[in-house]
């Protein structure tokens, strides 16, 4: 494996905060492509490599991955391998907002609750909260 992928397996760390395990992966990874860390075209480690060394499950891992995928910051080539997209990508906006969102995106799905009542449920806990005042 690249040396890139190599220090990038060992930077890698996951805390238990409530906030799942594929999502900080994948804003892990993606800092360390936007930061430049993993350039374009460098192979990723796999995903089997990545499981080990952080000694988590195979298909948490995939879910990252897949996730990078969708947002165009890695290819995943079938019997290649992943690699950091050679093209400029659709980077989310790194705002506190944005992140407590993904946060509670991941957390209800990983719950079993669809993102979409979260927030419907959320809203009208705001209004109650209003009207009580």
């Amino acid at each position: 494996m690249h040396t890139d992928g190599q220090f990038l397996l060992t930077s890698l760390r996951l805390e238990s905060n409530g906030v799942p395990i594929y999502v900080q992966l994948r804003d892990q990874l993606l800092r360390a492509i936007e930061g430049g860390a993993l350039a374009p075209g460098t192979q990723m480690p796999t995903m089997r490599q990545v499981a080990v060394a952080l000694r988590i499950d195979l298909n948490t891992v995939r879910h990252a991955y897949d996730a990078l995928e969708r947002t165009g910051a890695i290819d995943l080539i079938r019997g290649r391998g992943s690699f950091v997209a050679a093209l400029p990508f659709d980077t989310p906006p790194d705002r506190p907002i944005d992140r407590i969102a993904q946060q509670a995106i991941g957390l209800a799905t990983s719950a079993g609750i669809d993102p979409a009542d979260l927030a419907n449920h959320m809203l009208h806990l705001l209004q109650r909260e209003e009207t009580d005042q």
